[in-house]
């Protein structure tokens, strides 16, 4: 939490100011994270700070939130890619990525009670959020004109991938809010992208990619392997079926599932959340698609 609050005031997200007249605040909350590598060991814990935004009015607090994220097909394709070139997969993690974006709307919030810099919550005082608050729309619109300054240009098919072509070679980038995986022949250029991002940005080298979005990766001089070992153990261990014996028929030939066949579930939303946790390992599992599609 102290992490979060100096990442904050070194960014100069907000200043304090009292409530204008005829404004609102929005409440706040902590968030709490605990962040594990490939291995399943514990890596670091998180803390973040956010505003309630549920409690904002469209087009009074703000406008549009949408931000585009890489494509699970494009994910793939960034593998497979430097696999057949044998080029090297990099990557980087910006620290607080959301409060480099650039904020338009004012947004007024109170203060979080551990951390009352000024006056007290009695006297309303707010944290007035500049042009620096945190947006996930902000935050790619900023990335995306730092990394275009560089010289490379937003994929028509998908805009979270950037590219740059040269006489020396090419550059390809990919990000998912945060994260950022880089790869190409031109081995100079990718060491001045990360620089060029570091003078922008708080970034972690990463060096060679190891793990994201739930896929651990391997690479050697003979190619790329990609596994969801620890993302399918932690499906089994939520469900409770961490000891049950392996199967080779995932479901039975020629079942047909009818809408009012069966029983209701008594927790709907949990079996919701399981099929949307094994669309994700289609990413390496493909022999499971069949059966994900039956039973989606």
């Amino acid at each position: 939490m102290l992490d979060e609050m100096n990442a904050l005031q070194n960014n100069k997200t907000w200043e304090l100011v009292p409530l204008p007249s005829g404004k609102s605040f929005v409440g706040f909350r902590w968030i709490f994270a605990i962040k594990v590598g490939p291995d399943g060991t514990i890596d670091h814990f998180k803390a973040r700070l956010v505003t309630k935004g549920y409690t904002q009015i469209f087009g009074l607090d703000y406008d549009d939130t949408f931000s585009p994220v890489a494509k699970m097909a494009s994910v793939r394709l960034f593998i497979v890619m430097p696999t057949l070139q044998q080029w090297s997969l990099y990557q980087l993690d910006v620290k607080n990525a959301f409060l480099n974006g650039d904020f338009q709307e004012e947004i007024y919030m109170e203060q979080p009670p551990v951390f009352v810099a000024q006056g007290s919550l009695l006297d309303w005082y707010v944290v007035f959020a500049n042009p620096y608050m945190a947006s996930s729309r902000a935050w790619f619109g900023k990335f995306s004109n730092v990394v275009q300054q560089f010289g490379m240009t937003p994929s028509e098919a998908d805009h979270s991938v950037l590219y740059r072509h040269s006489s020396v070679g090419c550059i390809y980038l990919i990000v998912y809010v945060d994260d950022i995986v880089l790869t190409g022949s031109d081995h100079h250029g990718i060491s001045q992208v990360k620089q060029h991002l570091c003078q922008h940005f708080q970034t972690k080298n990463l060096s060679k990619l190891r793990y994201f979005l739930g896929i651990e990766v391997a690479q050697c001089n003979t190619g790329i392997v990609i596994s969801q070992r620890k993302y399918a153990l932690d499906i089994l261990e939520e469900i409770g079926l961490i000891n049950l014996k392996f199967v080779d028929t995932l479901v039975y030939p020629n079942v047909k599932l009818l809408p009012n066949q069966g029983e209701p579930l008594s927790d709907p939303e949990k079996y919701r959340r399981l099929v949307g946790k094994l669309n994700h390992l289609i990413v390496t599992r493909s022999d499971i698609s069949f059966a994900i599609s039956v039973v989606r």
